[in-house]
């Protein structure tokens, strides 16, 4: 079986990390680059001697790709899914996978149809730090609390980056999904109630955006969550990465170890980093003093961005050469983006939620 012809769509951030991760795999050749300054890009070694286009559509004629990478700005993230999975291509998109949920439900409905495997790049699902952390959460019963935040004190180009998202997405939607996913995750339960608070803390973006929101979630089971993330240079960073679940058996938290050094929050290797996994146990001896010590799991030898990048493409080929059935991985995609976008409504109409 020869190698998958990718066609890689958005060269950002996240774009070029996932073109050279195909690059690096073996059963993949990146046949084509697509984005709107292609003609100003350096591009590296590996990627030199993909054909390059500025139109989509053009690069899909051009290249009919095995696979078609999307990593461009939201609003294109749904019709570019189902025009690759139309034309008979696989399809890894970035999260969001929409900006709707109607889209989203479009999009998972092509890729029924037309047999395609879609994979959405819920990057935390690939990373063995945090599949330990969902992993313990589940053992320590029901109802939980999901404590979680993503808050980036942002400046330079960082902040150029998050202004370029603030034209679409604020950012309980944009990194939300995420965490909420782990959420989903972990209770499999189902969201029955949704409210979001968020505010402008500048008028350096679009009329009607906030880059500060904060959003509450019930599920049926009892278990409740927030997440709160804000983006700009006013940002603390007192507190900034929260990641905490508790149970009725106890608790379990993502911390940084006090050897962490100097990491700070508009840091993409922070964002996934975990460092150290705390596990607390609520058990209490007759005398009402802790049954158990607190556990510390280590996690100092964790994947890179970059080799998390590779493990969400190594999983789109096993998908493809195995026939895995990705109906949870659609499914649970188009769960998260229901809550964030709820969430997003309240922001904007001072209601709660119904789901």
């Amino acid at each position: 079986m020869g190698a998958k012809r990718v066609l890689v769509v958005g060269l950002g951030n996240m774009g070029m990390s996932h073109a050279l991760a195909y690059s690096r795999i073996e059963g993949f050749e990146v046949v084509g680059l697509c984005t709107r300054n292609i003609d100003d890009l350096s591009l590296p070694a590996p990627l030199q001697k993909a054909a390059c286009f500025t139109d989509f559509d053009e690069a899909l004629a051009a290249t009919k790709p095995d696979v078609v990478s999307i990593n461009t700005w939201s609003d294109t993230h749904a019709p570019y899914a189902i025009r690759a999975m139309e034309a008979g291509a696989h399809v890894f998109v970035e999260k969001p996978l929409a900006d709707t949920v109607a889209e989203a439900e479009r999009v998972v409905e092509t890729a029924i149809r037309t047999k395609r495997k879609l994979v959405v790049g819920y990057i935390l699902r690939h990373h063995p730090s945090w599949m330990k952390f969902i992993e313990i959460a589940k053992t320590l019963g029901t109802p939980n609390v999901f404590r979680m935040n993503l808050n980036q004190q942002s400046s330079g180009a960082a902040w150029e980056a998050h202004k370029r998202l603030l034209q679409s997405l604020s950012p309980i939607v944009d990194c939300g999904v995420h965490y909420v996913d782990v959420m989903c995750q972990i209770t499999r339960a189902k969201p029955v109630q949704v409210h979001g608070v968020g505010t402008r803390l500048t008028d350096d973006m679009p009329a009607g955006m906030y880059n500060y929101g904060h959003l509450h979630v019930t599920f049926d089971d009892g278990s409740v969550g927030w997440y709160e993330a804000g983006w700009g240079p006013m940002m603390s960073e007192t507190a900034y990465f929260v990641k905490d679940v508790i149970g009725p058996k106890g608790s379990v938290s993502i911390v940084m170890a006090e050897t962490a050094g100097d990491i700070r929050s508009d840091d993409i290797n922070a964002h996934t980093k975990t460092n150290q996994i705390l596990l607390h146990h609520a058990a209490l001896d007759p005398d009402g003093s802790f049954a158990k010590s607190d556990e510390r799991i280590s996690t100092s030898d964790e994947p890179s961005h970059d080799d998390l990048c590779e493990r969400e493409q190594r999983y789109l080929l096993r998908a493809i050469d195995e026939d895995l059935d990705l109906s949870d991985h659609m499914s649970d995609a188009v769960r998260s983006l229901r809550i964030v976008l709820a969430a997003d409504e309240a922001v904007r109409t001072g209601r709660v939620i119904s789901l």
